[in-house]
């Protein structure tokens, strides 16, 4: 049977997406097979598959974290699937648990949870509820393009503003840059931090590895226009792959550096479930001449694996190389003046509950 490129559970570049394929994921109930009716000719493009969104009603907006090396304990996840296309993101198998596929399904079936302000305020309304540091962007990306039209971090935003809770922000599209009029009151009031991710310094690199996200220069340009209205805002050199991106290290904290940033954090490439297979393709088809040695120093850091994921070492690695990095970034970090990311010590006694909705409005 010939191949063809018109099936997306075959590899093939795709402009503007970063996985080639859509394989079946480890819950979808149905399989999918494709047959060449000859009416392909060679000289077509692969299609672009276009952006769906979904509108749905989340049932509940929080999410608890009690993982020993993530800094945060609560965090929320706007929408479901990421536009940005990054083809290392190891949310990317989260999309099986609605069967639909961690590759082209993941960057193009996306779930916008249109009343997560409405229920954010409803929970952070419940009685005990303790307040401690909200991150957004611990799944998927807060500032993804879709955000322009659906405003739901925005309005998030507007209700911890609204009771003084204290976020986090991991970002790597300068659309943040939008919410400064929310931003810079709640940085007064030490109630924010922001992050922007930076994984290299390279235009070409980005597009293929991160095809949607804002480029490396106009993430760097985030950094330091937020930092220069004053909301604190580091760079999270994440993830780190082995000769594809280590060999931007010090220079992307340099320019963090400059861009006033005083705060920095790292992780290495993780590769759970299906996301192997889908970084697998995307080297073959980008740098087919590393491909093997990539994936050999991946496995050097995961105890022989293509993935680790014990708490402690998913995100550091272990062996030479990641002791190596950790070096690297450690000297980097010291030589520029940055802290690498720990308590960051926002204010949580500012808070005050939102009232909830009365059948008698404001009288009482």
């Amino acid at each position: 049977m010939k191949s063809d490129p018109l099936r997306l559970d075959q590899p093939a570049r795709i402009k503007g997406r970063g996985a080639a394929s859509n394989p079946e994921g480890r819950f979808e109930s149905l399989q999918r097979t494709s047959e060449d009716d000859g009416w392909h000719r060679e000289d077509e493009s692969v299609p672009r598959p276009p952006t769906v969104v979904t509108e749905e009603r989340a049932r509940s907006i929080i999410s608890r974290n009690d993982s020993p090396d993530i800094r945060f304990e609560q965090s929320i996840n706007p929408y479901r699937g990421c536009e940005h296309g990054c083809v290392y993101c190891y949310a990317r198998p989260s999309h099986g648990y609605l069967n639909l596929s961690a590759g082209i399904d993941f960057e193009t079936k996306l779930f916008a949870k249109t009343n997560a302000a409405e229920l954010l305020r409803l929970e952070l309304g419940k009685g005990g509820y303790i307040c401690s540091p909200i991150n957004l962007g611990a799944n998927t990306d807060p500032y993804q393009p879709i955000e322009r039209r659906y405003k739901i971090t925005r309005s998030v935003l507007e209700a911890l503003a609204e009771c003084k809770h204290p976020c986090t922000i991991v970002t790597k599209n300068a659309l943040i840059e939008r919410d400064l009029d929310i931003l810079v009151p709640m940085a007064r009031a030490n109630l924010v931090h922001a992050f922007v991710s930076v994984t290299s310094l390279d235009n070409r690199l980005a597009s293929t590895l991160e095809p949607r996200a804002s480029a490396p220069h106009r993430r760097l340009e985030a950094v330091a226009n937020l930092n220069a209205a004053g909301v604190p805002c580091g760079v999270m050199v994440a993830p780190i792959i082995p000769m594809v991106t280590d060999r931007y290290i010090e220079r992307i904290l340099a320019k963090a550096a400059a861009a006033g940033a005083t705060r920095a954090g790292y992780t290495v490439l993780r590769l759970p479930y299906e996301l192997k297979d889908l970084f697998r393709e995307w080297l073959e088809l980008h740098v087919p001449e590393r491909a093997e040695h990539v994936m050999s120093l991946i496995r050097q850091m995961r105890g022989g694996n293509d993935n680790d994921a014990r708490f402690g070492s998913r995100m550091r690695g272990e062996g030479e190389f990641a002791e190596l990095i950790r070096q690297r970034f450690t000297l980097a970090c010291r030589r520029y003046g940055i802290n690498q990311v720990g308590d960051l010590d926002l204010d949580c006694a500012r808070f005050k509950p939102p009232r909830q909705p009365s059948p008698q409005a404001e009288l009482f």
